[in-house]
């Protein structure tokens, strides 16, 4: 939805967007998830909004309503949850909620029309992989080019753009080798060329807390809500939130949205609304757990790579920092700045957190891998991502077992590669579990 109904929802911290002069000061990240679109009931004094299950809505004369006609088109708890979003995604001030992800990324393909063409990111999510490669291609004609935008030079980026280049698609990190890309590069890259395509970010794997792809000059971010956002694995949502300069794109994917009926119910709204009043603090126990097992990893023997990008050993780790999102740069760096008599930060030492999504590559192959995975105690084998439960997985056969083998291999996603969602629990007991399953998994013998 536009939000323009709820000031405090455009105090994102974009001050090109952000009004001038303000009488009170700019809320900050938590207190913009716990009250934006959360005001309470004008009529019953609720402080939590109630669930609005009604499909239709009375009109007091043809055309006359109170803003709501048919729940396909638009439900309080939707338009609630478009506003929170709108607000938390920095910069942002159009928010459209999808039933899914994959609803979402349909969607922004859809309304650049037929045959034309996408650059994408070439380590992109398996499923937006399939809708590129199987539906897309099909249906409307779209040719995609994949690119390792991490590590390309200017010339060939640029020489992956065509004239009919209508979308260039960034994850960063990206899912599952958490390689990361220069954002404002690519953002740069495209606004010199003819074409002038939009930018499109898919921000699930740090959600709005870490980075704000809007502020580096994105033009649409997309979200898996299903993943952090909601962040306890029992909702199924997507959504695209767009700055305010792009009213017309936000109208026109709206008009998708509710033409092509992909929209959430009322009480999955409800649910992910009340996910997201806690982001700021879930992410930041993500992120703390997420340090503390990428260190522990880093340490074992039976690890040969760990791909944590806020470790100080990883290549990027500069350029993570540089992506930090302003309240998590603040997060940071408050912690670099707290230490113990030793000088010492153990939430900090180390490096610092950046999301709670670890992957790493095991001594040995495919067996071990698997011997790893259902030795865990604590870890679920399971896909999916972002709740507040521990999870890992094996890329090549599960959430990416849709790309053809000759291109996981191009893309470092062996059978060796091991995904991890690292949660909220305790840190030391997750380190424990993963200690355990390692040793399982290449000495076969029981942790002590």
């Amino acid at each position: 939805m536009t939000i323009i109904s709820y000031p405090g929802a455009l105090l994102n911290g974009n001050e090109t967007h952000a009004r001038k002069k303000l009488p009170y000061p700019v809320d900050g990240f938590g207190t913009r998830a716990i009250h934006v679109g959360s005001e309470p009931n004008p009529t019953t004094g609720a402080v939590i909004p109630p669930i609005s299950l009604s499909t239709t809505y009375k009109q007091d004369g043809v055309g006359n309503h109170k803003g709501f006609e048919y729940s396909r088109s638009g439900n309080p708890n939707r338009d609630a949850l478009e506003a929170a979003l709108a607000s938390l995604e920095a910069g942002g001030a159009h928010a459209l909620a999808f039933s899914s992800g994959s609803a979402t990324t349909a969607t922004i393909v859809q309304s650049i029309g037929p045959n034309a063409h996408v650059v994408s990111v070439n380590d992109v999510y398996g499923g937006t992989f399939r809708y590129f490669k199987r539906v897309a291609s099909e249906t409307q004609g779209l040719e995609t080019t994949f690119v390792d935008f991490e590590n390309a030079d200017d010339d060939t980026i640029l020489g992956s753009f065509r004239d009919d280049t209508k979308l260039i698609w960034i994850e960063s990190p990206t899912n599952p080798t958490l390689r990361l890309v220069d954002i404002p590069r690519i953002v740069a890259l495209a606004r010199s060329h003819v074409a002038n395509p939009l930018v499109v970010v898919d921000n699930t794997f740090l959600s709005p807390f870490y980075q704000s792809p809007l502020l580096l000059g994105a033009d649409i971010v997309v979200h898996s809500l299903t993943k952090y956002i909601n962040g306890h694995s029992d909702v199924l949502m997507g959504a695209a939130i767009l700055p305010p300069h792009h009213i017309k794109l936000a109208e026109k994917l709206r008009f998708l949205q509710n033409a092509h009926g992909a929209v959430p119910s009322p009480y999955d709204s409800w649910l992910a609304q009340r996910g997201l009043k806690t982001l700021h603090l879930r992410m930041k126990a993500h992120g703390i757990n997420a340090l503390k097992v990428a260190k522990a990893l880093e340490r074992s023997p039976y690890v040969e790579e760990v791909l944590y990008p806020g470790l100080d050993s990883h290549p990027r780790n500069n350029l993570a920092y540089r992506s930090l999102s302003p309240h998590a740069k603040k997060f940071v760096d408050g912690l670099k700045s707290v230490t113990d008599e030793d000088g010492i930060n153990p939430d900090s030492e180390g490096g610092f957190p950046y999301g709670g999504m670890v992957s790493f590559r095991i001594r040995g192959g495919a067996i071990e891998a698997n011997r790893f995975l259902t030795a865990l105690r604590l870890f679920t084998l399971a896909e999916s991502l972002g709740g507040v439960e521990s999870l890992a997985e094996l890329p090549a056969q599960m959430t990416h077992g849709s790309i053809p083998e000759k291109e996981r291999a191009l893309l470092g996603i062996g059978d060796n590669l091991v995904r991890l969602s690292v949660g909220v629990e305790e840190a030391d007991d997750l380190v424990r579990d993963i200690e355990q399953a390692l040793q399982v998994a290449l000495r076969g013998e029981d942790y002590v």
